[in-house]
């Protein structure tokens, strides 16, 4: 997971761009919009990363900062 193509993500595509390349990931086909990554996984990672922190945001009012700290404390969560 690499925080700088999750916040160029979100600065960049709307929610719908992002379903739709996630959807695309998960048919294995390529996604129309650029998603940066090592393989497949790390890309879906970053799009549902970005998905989340737009939620977050729009959901509570709060900075990208912040609806990443959410998600970041979430994925170490769920490793722990």
């Amino acid at each position: 997971m690499k925080l700088p193509v999750i916040k160029k993500l979100v600065e960049t595509f709307t929610r719908e761009e992002l379903l739709a390349a996630e959807e695309a990931l998960m048919s294995e086909a390529s996604p129309a919009i650029p998603v940066e990554g090592d393989d497949e996984g790390e890309k879906l990672t970053h799009i549902l990363a970005a998905v989340f922190i737009l939620d977050e945001m729009k959901a509570r009012g709060v900075d990208y900062l912040t609806a990443l700290r959410t998600y970041t404390s979430k994925v170490r969560t769920s490793i722990s």
